[in-house]
This record gives structure tokens, sequence and C-alpha cells, in this order.
């Protein structure tokens, strides 16, 4: 009987062998992205809809695209023939209502009956405080559109670093030796008092009033790194703040981290954030 056994489950071994090399990675799960159809998700919203609409007809150029209602896509979220970009809001559990909006590229498909927390994501980046929105979003918005594109292109080579969703590491940050950090004023936590200015705040790091940055940023200043933050309006203790140096030029995306937002720490970017990004010029 033994005998049986062990010939039986040697004759398995290859079978089961075959199953476990079967693992659909990432990358492969997405290879199909530049032959399908992007639907751009519409939010309903009178002002931003205009706004992502005139941005992705002037930027996207990574797939085809059409644009869709959010009724439509609740239709089709379960076509595998389709990818979704989708405005999402999000709410952390003390929040009394949706704190921050999302743009989030998913997959079609797989896990759409358990709704867009079971669906593949591809990448998702903060856009603005979902109630009470500074108007920099639509500064921001081809920034952000491009550097949506320019993650999903490098997880379609295989990058290793898109697996763990938008990030970027201390590579990137050491990569802007030469160029000018601008922060805007209101990007900044009252942690960057004027000890800590006058500390970091020198070789070609500046921090300016906001129309100043954000003029940078519309006449695509090169060479300068230019601060977004993102943050719910009326922010809680546990709310996120979302913190983003991004090159006025190229719109690359150099550094980007988030916070919980508490007594001791609030919006903007914290004094700590200030010191990995001027570390390589002191």
């Amino acid at each position: 009987m033994k005998k049986i056994l062990l010939l039986i489950a040697a004759a398995l071994m290859p079978v089961l062998m075959s199953a476990q090399a079967q693992i659909t990675t990432k990358d492969e799960k997405i290879a199909d992205f530049q032959e399908k159809t992007t639907k751009i998700v519409l939010s309903g919203n009178d002002f931003f809809d205009p706004a992502l609409k005139e941005e992705i007809r002037a930027r996207w150029n990574i797939s085809p695209f059409e644009f869709c209602t959010f009724a439509e896509f609740k239709s089709l979220m379960g076509d595998s023939d389709y990818y979704f970009l989708v405005p999402v809001k999000t709410r952390y559990r003390r929040e009394q209502e949706p704190g921050i909006e999302m743009l989030s590229l998913i997959k079609g498909g797989e896990g759409a009956e358990k709704g867009l927390g079971g669906m593949l994501e591809l990448v998702t980046i903060p856009v603005r405080a979902a109630k009470y929105p500074s108007g920099r979003e639509f500064i921001f918005l081809p920034a952000l559109i491009d550097i949506i594109q320019e993650h999903v292109l490098y997880a379609l080579e295989g990058g290793i670093r898109a697996y763990s969703g938008l990030n970027t590491t201390s590579e990137d940050i050491f990569g802007t030796a030469g160029m000018k950090i601008v922060f805007a004023e209101e990007d900044l936590s009252e942690e960057i008092t004027p000890a800590v200015r006058e500390t970091y705040f020198n070789d070609g790091v500046t921090a300016v009033p906001e129309e100043d940055a954000d003029d940078l940023m519309l006449r695509n200043e090169p060479g300068t790194l230019v601060s977004y933050t993102v943050c719910p309006s009326s922010p809680v203790t546990g709310s996120f703040c979302y913190k983003m140096l991004i090159d006025a030029g190229t719109h690359q995306l150099y550094y980007y981290r988030k916070h919980r937002i508490n007594r001791h720490t609030g919006p903007g970017f914290l004094a700590e954030d200030i010191m990995r990004i001027t570390a390589v010029r002191n």
C-alpha cells in the first residue's frame, strides 16, 4: 500500500509542479494594457470633469481611451476588455465623510464582484481634498496624469518598484542635487520653524507664496521641483497628508511620502521631510 501511495505521489508531482509554475505575475496580468481601451470615468463634477477631459485629450498617449459616466463604469467594471481611470473618494475610519479624492487606474474583470477594492490596481495618486479643494489640482493635474502614465510604462517593463504602488526612493531625491527646490509656504507644516529654515533652506531650496510656486508649474520651469500636498479640508487625528515634489519641466515625481496627522504633526511637509530632501545638499 505504501509503495502504491509513493507511486501515485510520484505521478502527481509533475502536475503539481506545473500548477505551481503557472502563477501569473502582475506585469503579465497587465501585459495587454496598451491593446485595451482605458475608460476615463467622469466624476459628475461640473468643474473637475472638463479639466480632466481636456488634459486627458492633450496628454494620454499610452493606450486608446474613451470617456464614460460613473454609471457606465459600474455596468462595465466586470469586463476584462477595459481598464478604468476612476476618481475615488477615500475616507479614513475616524473621518465623518471622505477626505481625499484620488485617481485610480484599475483593470476590469477579475475581482469586480467585490467592488473597487477587489480589482487589480495599477496605480493610485492623490489629487485633491474631497470637500473643499484648493484649486491647485487644476494646475498640477497635467503632471499627475503624466506620473500615472510613467508608472504604468515602468510596470509594463517589469519594474519591481511598481508592484508596491506609487513610491520614490532616496535615489530619486539624490538625483536632484543640481536642481532648485521650491516649496509653497502653504505646503509647509508648523514644524518648519525659522531655525529649520535657517539650517536647510539654502543652496537652491526656497519657500515662496503659493501663487509663485504654482506659476513655476504653469511655466514648466526647467530644473525646478515644486511642492504639492493633498490632505482633507478638515483633517482629524489619523487623516493622511500626501506630499510630493514634482519636476515642473518634465513632470517626473522625485519625492512622495505620506504621514498621519495628529496633535503633534499637522498637514504639510514635516521637518523630517525637509531633512530627507536636503540631505544630498548638506
